[in-house]
């Protein structure tokens, strides 16, 4: 009987576990500290470290040091890892099992898609996510409506603004919104914190469909002459613009867990 009995993919076995399924399940929505899963299933921390371990071990979960806090480490889901060993394990089944049925993208609405609702979002609203959303407004078109918001919102600054005028982009009408402004508002498809601080304030955005973190330093604080920090936005803006072009750089018909996807994939990208 041992000669013919074969055992099930490794990746199987490890996310079968009941506390391994339910971290899982937690960190494809946000990244979490162990103290905030910990809060979230009402389990002892030393088993959620357990578990967690066992997951990076496995590679479906990585971990990363806040830039605003390094003592505070965030674990995230590898979702594209997530994938390919998920669609590993189906084809040791059935090569059927890991034929493309998703549906298209968006919604079919009097003959054309709807855009996706996306929302960028950092501390102050004042640089990298109103950077952002010009930038994915200029460049994603039709197919997405772009807003951005803050945990404490201030105003636009000014060096956001002349960086993005180089590009061609006025963000120069913007305003700084709160988190509340959004509250009434049709649900989000797709929340982007750009910041560590904002996601660490905002871990899950109300009503968001899905959440990913990009992380940008702040070019707010580099100090020196206004040209010097004027090179501090727009290397920001150019890292942002890397990030979009490869998010945009994906076949458009892909449906939303894809493109989800790939915004996850991009939290591992440089």
């Amino acid at each position: 009987m041992e000669d013919i009995l074969i055992q099930p993919p490794g990746v199987l076995k490890l996310v079968a576990h009941e506390v391994r399924w339910n971290l899982l399940q937690q960190l494809s929505h946000s990244d979490y500290r162990v103290n905030e899963l910990v809060a979230k299933l009402h389990l002892p921390q030393n088993l959620v470290s357990y578990h967690l371990k066992q997951l990076r071990h496995g590679h479906l979960v990585t971990e990363r040091r806040s830039s605003a806090d390094e003592r505070a480490v965030f674990y995230s889901l590898d979702l594209k890892q997530f994938q390919d060993l998920y669609r590993t394990a189906g084809e040791t089944l059935h090569p059927g099992v890991t034929v493309d049925i998703t549906a298209p993208l968006p919604q079919h609405v009097n003959g054309k898609y709807a855009p996706l609702r996306v929302l960028f979002l950092c501390t102050h609203n004042s640089s990298r996510s109103q950077m952002a959303e010009g930038l994915l407004r200029a460049r994603g078109g039709s197919a997405f409506v772009v807003f951005s918001a803050g945990t404490e919102p201030r105003m636009v600054h000014p060096l956001a603004i002349k960086a993005m005028q180089e590009i061609g982009i006025d963000i120069s009408g913007h305003t700084a919104k709160g988190i509340d402004t959004f509250e009434a508002q049709s649900a989000m498809d797709l929340v982007i914190t750009v910041c560590d601080e904002a996601q660490e304030a905002c871990p899950f955005f109300p009503h968001a469909r899905r959440q990913v973190h990009w992380g940008f330093p702040d070019p707010s604080r580099v100090t020196g002459t206004e040209e010097e920090r004027l090179a501090a936005f727009r290397h920001i803006r150019d890292l942002i613009a890397t990030k979009i072009t490869r998010f945009l750089g994906r076949d458009p018909s892909i449906s939303f867990e894809q493109l989800y996807a790939v915004a996850k994939d991009e939290e591992q990208q440089v």
